[in-house]
């Protein structure tokens, strides 16, 4: 019975914040679908199709959508393209993943850090939320994996896969997209984001590794040493504490630094998206892919969900919850992959959840952008 009231309350909450974007005239608020296609092997094309019926507000909602989602799909489609078409050689976009990796991402979330950790207080039930969520999502992939009869040795990959977001190169592009609104305890929509992005990445590093080693090992001593040594050749992991120390000491960084580090910033997330683009080309999807999808639907819509739930238990305001959803519906971040190889997991299920995973955030993203 409860189940069914939570249905009949979510949908009677979605229909009434559709019904305040409709127009008199009727018609449908989203898009009909929003198709990422890729035409063999050379061509790309981002394709939205609206509806007919749409009216003069309906269609601006429509125009937000897409103002805010395309831009990010749109490189992540030219990234595929220069990769596709050999326009770069073939290991540039390999090359510029790396260095946003081991430079431009770190320089972001230290500079960030560095400056706004004093007002990371005022995120604490944001982070909380978003750290609930996730673990819900890691306890239901296991739930999940045992369900399909996934491999033992595959459950690790099923399970990062359903809960590793691309935060800092899909998340952060489409929340840095918005207009920079103070939030109700003081801070703005990007520096809130900063200041949940940094301690999750840390989170998925850790729990990455966990799920990973969990499926080839033990729990034990053995774990310990593949466990140090994964933390501590992750660059943004090294940053984040970096940054967070270096604000806790109350140090202010010295303008050139700063704005070096700004600028290595900038740069990390234009080319993060690139590089995504450019492994959707290079993955191959074989085996399992049942698997696969449903580790991007865990990813994509579970994910999201939850926090929506748990979102509105905690009290948390619209645009809180907004950055939350967003952050919780992107893609399988593309260095999953890398530690699955690193740790010997299954290669093929990691890349088809990434690929996946990449074509329903169209969708789940679209739906968030729109409504909420």
């Amino acid at each position: 019975m409860k189940a069914k009231f939570f249905r009949v309350s979510f949908i009677s909450e979605l229909t009434e914040r559709m019904a305040t974007r409709a127009s008199p005239t009727g018609g449908c608020l989203l898009p009909s679908f929003v198709s990422l296609c890729l035409g063999g092997e050379s061509s790309l094309a981002i394709v939205f199709c609206l509806d007919g019926g749409l009216g003069e507000t309906q269609s601006g909602v429509a125009m937000q959508i897409l103002n805010i989602l395309a831009p990010v799909f749109l490189m992540i489609g030219l990234g595929a393209i220069l990769e596709a078409t050999k326009f770069v050689s073939p290991t540039f976009l390999k090359e510029a993943n790396r260095l946003t990796y081991w430079l431009g991402l770190p320089a972001l979330l230290f500079s960030q850090l560095s400056a706004s950790f004093h007002d990371v207080g005022g995120a604490r039930v944001m982070l909380g939320t978003m750290f609930l969520a996730t673990l819900l999502v890691i306890l239901l992939g296991y739930g999940v994996a045992w369900i399909l009869r996934i491999p033992g040795s595959s459950v690790g990959t099923f399970v990062q896969g359903g809960f590793r977001g691309n935060l800092a190169f899909v998340g952060l592009p489409i929340i840095f997209s918005f207009s920079d609104e103070p939030l109700p305890w003081g801070v703005s929509i990007r520096t809130a984001a900063i200041l949940i992005v940094a301690p999750m990445m840390v989170f998925y590093n850790i729990a990455g590794v966990v799920v990973l080693l969990l499926s080839q090992h033990k729990l034990g001593w053995q774990m310990v040493k593949p466990f140090a040594k994964q933390l501590a050749t992750t660059p943004p992991l090294l940053a984040t504490i970096a940054g967070i120390a270096f604000a806790l000491m109350g140090w202010p960084l010295p303008p050139a630094v700063d704005k070096t580090f700004t600028a290595l910033g900038e740069m990390a997330l234009p080319l993060g998206l690139l590089g995504v683009g450019g492994s959707l080309v290079t993955v191959q999807l074989r085996g399992n892919w049942r698997a696969s999808a449903m580790a991007a639907f865990l990813k994509t819509f579970a994910a999201p969900a939850l926090s929506w739930v748990l979102g509105r238990h905690f009290g948390l305001a619209a645009a809180e919850l907004k950055v939350l959803l967003i952050l919780l519906a992107c893609p399988t971040a593309i260095v999953s992959y890398t530690m699955v190889v690193e740790l010997k997991g299954d290669e093929t299920l990691a890349s088809g959840a990434i690929v996946f995973s990449v074509f329903a955030s169209i969708v789940s993203l679209a739906v968030i952008v729109g409504v909420f």
